[in-house]
C-alpha cells in the first residue's frame, strides 16, 4: 500500500522545499522517490518556458525520471498567491489535471512527496483548498513544516488542528529554522512536541540551496 505524503507548512517561506529536498535525498537511497509541486508562483522563463526554482530543486533531488510539466503542471510568473496568479494569467487550475500528472508519477515511483503552496489553509483557487488537492490525490498523510520563531507554537497547533479537522492524519512535523532568530528556540520545540507529539520529528537548520 502506498504512503504518499503531502508536505505543507505553517505559512509560506517556512522551508517546505528545503525540507522536502532533504527528505527526497535521504529516501532515494532505498526506494524510487519523486517530488511534485502541483502549483507554483514566482517562476521564471527559461528557454521561453516558465520554470519554478522550487520544482527544479525537487526534480534534482528525485531519483525518478519525469519531465517538468509532470512535476509542476501549473507554473505562474508573479510571486503572488496562486489564486491571483492563475486569474491574472487567464488559467483555470483543475484538480483533474493535477491528478493525471500525479498518477503518472505514482506509476514510476514507490513514493511521491507533494509540496503544497503556502500554508495548509492557503487557497489554491476561489473554490479549491490544499485539502481538496490532497484528497483528490488520495493522500491521507500530511507532513507539517513549522517555521521556528515568535508565534510558531500557535501556528503549529492551529495548522495541526486544521489538518485533522479536514480529515487528514498529521504524519509528523519538522521544525525548520528559517534564518530568523528565535529567542526561545528550545522551549518552542518542547512546546510543539508536547502538543503535536514527537512522531517523525526532525530538525533542520535552514540553508538556502
Amino acid at each position: 500500500m502506498r504512503t504518499d505524503l503531502y508536505v505543507t507548512g505553517t505559512d509560506t517561506d517556512v522551508g517546505k522545499t528545503y525540507v522536502t529536498v532533504q527528505l527526497l535525498r535521504e529516501l532515494a537511497a532505498a526506494q524510487r522517490v519523486v517530488g511534485m509541486k502541483p502549483v507554483a508562483s514566482g517562476s521564471e522563463r527559461i528557454d521561453g518556458v516558465l520554470r519554478n526554482a522550487d520544482a527544479l530543486q525537487l526534480m534534482q533531488a528525485s531519483n525518478v525520471d519525469a519531465d517538468y510539466a509532470t512535476v509542476n503542471p501549473y507554473a505562474f510568473a508573479p510571486a503572488i498567491a496562486p489564486e491571483y496568479a492563475a486569474r491574472d494569467a487567464g488559467v483555470e487550475i483543475e484538480v483533474s489535471v493535477i491528478r493525471q500528472t500525479f498518477d503518472t508519477l505514482t506509476q514510476r515511483s514507490d513514493l511521491v512527496l507533494v509540496e503544497g503552496a503556502g500554508g495548509w489553509l492557503s487557497p489554491v483557487t476561489e473554490t479549491i483548498d490544499q485539502a481538496d488537492v490532497a484528497r483528490a490525490l488520495g493522500i491521507r498523510d500530511v507532513l507539517l513544516v513549522v517555521g521556528m520563531g515568535l508565534g510558531c507554537v500557535h501556528r503549529a497547533r492551529a495548522t495541526a488542528r486544521a489538518i485533522e479537522a479536514d480529515g487528514f492524519r498529521l504524519k509528523g512535523w519538522i521544525a525548520n529554522e528559517t534564518g530568523g532568530d528565535d529567542p526561545d528556540l528550545n522551549n518552542n520545540l518542547q512546546a510543539i512536541e508536547r502538543n503535536l507529539g514527537a512522531a517523525a520529528y526532525r530538525y533542520f537548520r535552514y540553508e538556502p540551496i
